[in-house]
């Protein structure tokens, strides 16, 4: 199997419904050993790792997420490569995706660790897009507005979208808030677009009348 099929069996894995379902479920406990050991910079660490070794390196992630290489190998990569420039805890996580072979949902379970983290904090992303990228007084601004509206201290994770022509999209969750130049200009056409037609069948209706003649 080539570094591309291995590319696309993760990123169809990733895309499948229930990977959500069982990466939600690791976690969970991976949360919950590191709360019951202590491991206070716990999720810090599996980022670090993501970070540094499955993007920093291609051929690295390949070998640990691949078809190709079997369970004992990826364990073996693990003992040798991983346990001594890592915690304990995080050599013993890793160790137990590889044996159920679910490697290939780390940034699955890295993502949603994240969500639980900063939920349990109080916390939680709101995506915000722009048509430029918005200067640090402006995310704090916005930042701050959030916070007296919404039930949890926001974490804004900013974008672009040049399409957007002006103004901000925010996302909370699965809801979607269009503050967008261009919403606003397609609702303007829509309803000057709604009163024309209204107009054309009032004027219809008025020569149509008997009292119109």
């Amino acid at each position: 199997m080539t570094e591309h099929a291995s590319k696309s069996r993760a990123s169809h894995v990733l895309a499948d419904p229930s990977a959500r379902g069982v990466a939600r479920v690791y976690a969970k406990a991976y949360l919950d050993a590191a709360q019951a050991v202590n491991a206070e910079d716990a999720v810090g660490e599996l980022t670090s790792f993501y970070d540094a070794v499955m993007q920093g390196s291609d051929e690295f992630a390949h070998l640990l997420t691949s078809e190709v290489t079997s369970r004992d190998d990826k364990l073996g990569i693990i003992e040798r490569v991983v346990k001594p420039r890592a915690s304990a805890f995080l050599t013993n996580f890793l160790v137990v995706l590889a044996r159920h072979d679910r490697l290939a949902l780390l940034p699955l379970i890295l993502e949603l660790a994240w969500g639980m983290f900063e939920e349990k904090a109080g916390q939680k992303r709101v995506g915000i897009t722009s048509a430029i990228p918005l200067t640090d007084v402006q995310l704090q601004s916005i930042q701050a507005r959030l916070k007296g509206m919404l039930p949890f201290e926001p974490i804004l994770v900013p974008k672009t979208d040049e399409s957007l022509l002006g103004g901000v999209v925010l996302q909370v969750g699965d809801t979607l808030f269009d503050g967008s130049l261009r919403t606003r200009l397609k609702d303007l056409r829509s309803r000057l677009r709604e009163r024309y037609l209204h107009e054309i069948q009032s004027g219809r209706d008025r020569f149509s009348s008997p009292e119109g003649n």
